[in-house]
């Protein structure tokens, strides 16, 4: 597979650590090795001293087997601490690059992927990888070398009875490869699951005031149950593989020592090997023991790690659609002038969105923009943010196609009270300073707030802007949570404004006292999407979307004159009022 630009391999993160992982490779190495070297002083201790009689060798043996020991203990301490160490800070670069290139994605990416899912990949899949580094990289490549070179040593003592701790290995090794194989797809299953189960789960919690709201507890705790039945019966699946094949493994250790000391005890019998070997040899088997043990748990950890990193390299194979141009155009002194000229929009297999959209709004004037749901306003915004790119026609900031500008420089020079307010569980004072926290002092942030009506409320909490807020701004009420994001963009002074149905939640006076803070910003484009006529009544220009084209547009008196859809819902919203007032 092609490798894609700014993804890394894992290879890549192992090579950028080569020389702390071979220092716990080679601390590794030196551990087995002194292991293997206490059967060698064993088969001493029997034959020189207690079969030989020569009590004078003992002393050294002894001293022999204090220096494996310490030497043992010395450098496993080397060997775990390095991996671990290696293991954490490659899952940390690892983590820390997903989520850059996840950063990196267009609004697209995230129409078309679940939160869980992306959750899943960050945190459990990187996980079972680092695993796979650390823990169960270091045993995978000390069985290896370990199983190698008791091999070596028992071909060394006696070829023939080698033979049969070879063909345990081989068998072993055999069942280990086919158990792999069958769970290689059961990890891919339960990993999706995996997402999915913690997609349910964000959504829930997420909502779980209009859960409660709507008495559907019963409802959304079904769902969850059927795909935590579902995860728990690929969990049973991948359960029954490795109980069915760890048997093998259990017999297959038990039988390995008693089949050497049978056939052993038969070679020394027959002079074919002293009893020193022998007891060298049982003590190898007994050793040989345990990596045999180890390979089921070894592949079904490795297989789990495979399915994390197919997908992960899933995520990092996704490009942005929204690119930079190599050399962007920088506008030093950007004065917010905004041109659509002739713009239409589609999303991958859906109907066009807008259609052969024009209009020039100058610097420092405002734009009022009405039409039912669904008619398009939204989509204005993301085009001119570059959330998504035009299909046909273009967009101009101040004579510049915004796709010869930088996303920073575009994105940063527009202030976006979203129509869906997101607040960061942080305190008020950090939420309003957002995108420009080195540059906005206290000062500017009380300012903002007073301006947009929210001072008052914020100034009667207990810890006044300094009030950590809940998640997604729980804790306040739908009018107080605008009132904070029309502050956030008001502090950042930008040349450009843009109010998506932001004072939807706000009562009618603290909506005309917002409206007249805006009419002071002279020096501001503003762009007012909304429902109301009151909202929009005092722009420069206003247009009306029906079917994602521009179906009326003028000033507040000439819309009226029109009696168009304008008029229509100017009679629906005020028609009461009207008839009181010719009574």
């Amino acid at each position: 597979m092609r490798k894609e630009k700014g993804m890394k391999r894992l290879s890549d993160y192992i090579w950028g650590n080569k020389v702390p992982y071979l220092c716990a490779v080679a601390a590794l190495l030196i551990a087995v090795t002194l292991d293997m070297l206490a059967p060698r002083l064993t088969a001493h201790v029997v034959d020189d001293v207690i079969v030989g009689g020569n009590m004078g060798e003992l002393k050294y043996l002894l001293l022999g087997f204090l220096g494996i020991g310490v030497g043992r203990c010395v450098f496993q301490y080397i060997k775990e601490y390095t991996f671990d160490r290696i293991g954490s800070k490659i899952a940390s670069m690892m983590r820390r690059d997903l989520f850059v290139h996840i950063q990196s994605l267009s609004a697209d990416f995230f129409d078309r992927t679940n939160t869980g899912e992306l959750m899943s990949r960050v945190k459990e899949d990187v996980d079972h990888i680092w695993d796979a580094l650390s823990f169960v990289g270091m045993l995978i490549i000390e069985v290896i070398y370990h199983t190698g070179i008791i091999l070596a040593c028992m071909y060394m003592l006696n070829w023939k009875l080698a033979l049969i701790p070879t063909v345990a290995m081989i068998f072993c090794g055999t069942i280990a490869i086919v158990m792999e194989r069958k769970l290689g797809g059961v990890y891919e299953e339960i990993s999706e699951e995996n997402a999915v189960l913690n997609t349910v789960a964000e959504e829930n919690l997420a909502g779980v005031r209009t859960v409660k709201a709507f008495a559907r507890e019963k409802f959304e705790i079904t769902k969850f149950l059927s795909h935590n039945q579902r995860y728990y019966e690929l969990n049973m699946t991948q359960s029954k593989v490795f109980v069915k094949y760890y048997p093998y493994f259990s017999v297959v250790t038990k039988v390995l020592p008693l089949l050497t000391i049978l056939v052993g005890g038969k070679f020394v019998i027959a002079g074919e090997m002293s009893l020193g070997e022998m007891t060298a040899f049982v003590e190898y088997s007994s050793n040989i023991v345990w990596p045999m043990e180890m390979l089921g748990w070894l592949t079904n950890s490795f297989s789990s790690a495979v399915a994390s990193n197919k997908k992960i390299r899933k995520i990092y194979q996704e490009t942005p659609s929204i690119r930079e141009s190599e050399k962007p155009v920088l506008i030093e002194n950007m004065q917010g002038k905004i041109c659509f000229d002739h713009v239409s929009f589609h999303k991958a297999d859906m109907h066009e969105i807008l259609h052969d959209i024009s209009f020039t709004l100058e610097s420092g004037k405002t734009l009022g923009i009405m039409g039912a749901t669904g008619a398009g306003k939204t989509s204005i915004v993301q085009l001119l943010q570059r959330m998504y790119d035009v299909t046909d026609g273009a967009i101009y900031v101040d004579d510049v196609d915004v796709k010869e500008l930088s996303l920073e420089q575009l994105r940063t020079n527009i202030s976006y009270v979203m129509q869906d307010v997101f607040l960061f569980s942080d305190t008020i004072n950090e939420n309003i300073k957002l995108g420009k926290k080195k540059l906005i002092d206290f000062n500017t942030v009380r300012k903002a707030s007073t301006d947009a009506q929210a001072s008052e409320f914020i100034e009667r909490m207990e810890r006044q802007y300094d009030t950590v807020i809940g998640e997604r701004g729980v804790g306040l009420s739908g009018g107080q949570k605008q009132r904070i994001s029309i502050a956030r963009a008001l502090s950042k002074h930008d040349p450009i404004l843009v109010l998506d149905d932001s004072t939807s939640a706000l009562d009618m006076e603290t909506e005309h006292l917002i409206q007249e803070t805006l009419q002071n910003l002279q020096d501001t484009t503003k762009i007012i999407i909304a429902h109301r006529i009151s909202a929009v009544r005092n722009a420069d220009e206003i247009l009306v979307l029906e079917n994602g084209s521009i179906a009326e547009r003028g000033t507040h008196e000439s819309l009226l004159a029109k009696k168009g859809l304008y008029y229509e819902t100017y009679l629906a919203q005020y028609g009461d009022f009207l008839e009181g007032k010719e009574a």
